[in-house]
């Protein structure tokens, strides 16, 4: 297989820290651009050290059900899964359950007291918080963090591995190159400008300015379906586009109802949801005027989630959780409709097809714009429309 420059000198020099006897720190970082092989990298290392260890335990690790078997099937593919390796969510890794001995319920979770690996390798690492990061820490077992490192950083906290990550892959493989999404975000975080036009199939971005684009954007819209991401900056259109999608799809009223998309807004480690995660009322009830009881399949997932949800915060463009005087007592978790998220939002999502609008706030500097277009941009599997 033929390597990058940057792959060749990231795979020698990972390598090399792995079996380091005087490792300076337990971890290190890898950041890769979208279309540079993140993936191929981490298949190769792990194949190499089995070569050298084949009694080596590889603990693979993402932050959601979802991502985690999507990293599955690309070790799978490059045959680089092996017996003693295990793939799971972080939560899964770390955690285990506390059961009340009489109802057998889960009435919490503990971080496990041993770790059964000898390596644990986080994908999707831009999205781990500090509470997650000391506690994976804690196992003094090495850390590969992988994760890309062009994307915007964490909405809330200070926390950010892919700041400064200590390896980068940013040459995009030949393959790559012939995808136009990938090209688009080359030009994104480079240039920070695309220009109207047809890119490849599905690909392409609408000038606002043009008489018959707001038709074609309407027809688009009338397209939706729960593999379409719309994305925006201002949460006002992120609320104008909830609404414009759930009265196409035939909600009469507000408030939130069975089969209604939504997201998460908070990360709760012991319900394993967190911000960003997209999925689907089940089903839904009043409990009071503050809280709703729901349960919702989230996406990837394989078991429901249950619990209460704060009826305040649907079509609110502020986050409850970031607001001082809230007036609640947060005994529940948030949620607000997922049909439009804002690009912050959509990090750790994904879909086939993604319509972004663009648009960039005024204290917004070049590089932050740049990282913005990039994000929203990688977000798209298939397809993508711009909306300049």
């Amino acid at each position: 297989m033929d390597l990058s420059a940057d792959q060749t000198f990231a795979l020698k020099n990972l390598t090399g820290w792995f079996y380091s006897t005087q490792k300076a720190r337990k971890y290190v970082t890898l950041g890769g651009f979208a279309g540079t092989g993140k993936s191929t990298l981490m298949a190769l290392l792990r194949t190499n050290l089995h070569k050298q260890n084949k009694d080596l335990r590889v603990a693979f690790c993402s932050y959601t059900g979802k991502a985690t078997r999507v990293l599955k099937q690309k070790l799978i593919d490059h045959k680089a899964l092996f017996e003693n390796d295990s793939v799971g969510t972080i939560h899964a890794l770390i955690y285990s359950p506390m059961v009340d001995e009489n109802t057998k319920e889960i009435i919490g979770w503990k971080r496990q007291e041993y770790m059964k690996a000898d390596l644990i390798i986080v994908d999707e690492a831009s999205m781990i918080d500090g509470v997650i990061w000391d506690d994976l820490l804690s196992y003094q077992v090495p850390i590969i963090a992988v994760g890309d490192h062009g994307q915007l950083p964490p909405i809330n906290g200070n926390f950010n591995l892919m700041t400064k990550p200590d390896f980068v892959l940013e040459e995009i493989h030949r393959q790559a190159k012939d995808n136009p999404i990938i090209g688009l975000s080359f030009l994104a975080r480079t240039e920070g400008k695309i220009s109207p036009g047809v890119y490849g199939r599905g690909v392409k971005k609408l000038a606002r300015s043009e008489p018959e684009t707001g038709n074609e954007v309407e027809e688009i819209l009338s397209q939706f379906n729960r593999e379409t991401l719309l994305l925006c900056g201002y949460n006002q259109t992120r609320i104008k586009l909830n609404h414009f999608i759930r009265t196409s799809l035939g909600f009469e009223s507000q408030i939130p109802q069975a089969n209604d998309r939504v997201i998460c807004l908070r990360n709760n480690h012991g319900k394993e949801i967190y911000n960003g995660m997209l999925g689907s009322i089940f089903q839904i009830s009043k409990k009071n005027d503050e809280w709703y009881s729901a349960h919702i399949m989230m996406d990837g997932e394989v078991d429901l989630y249950n619990g209460l949800i704060l009826s305040a915060q649907f079509n609110n463009r502020v986050g409850m959780n970031f607001t001082q005087k809230r007036g609640v007592t947060m005994k529940g978790d948030l949620f607000d409709f997922g049909y439009a998220l804002t690009v912050h939002k959509a990090q750790g999502s994904q879909a086939k097809k993604v319509i972004l609008f663009e648009e960039r706030f005024g204290k917004m500097d070049e590089e932050m714009w740049r990282r913005w277009l990039y994000t929203g941009i990688t977000r798209a599997e298939e397809s993508l429309v711009i909306i300049g």
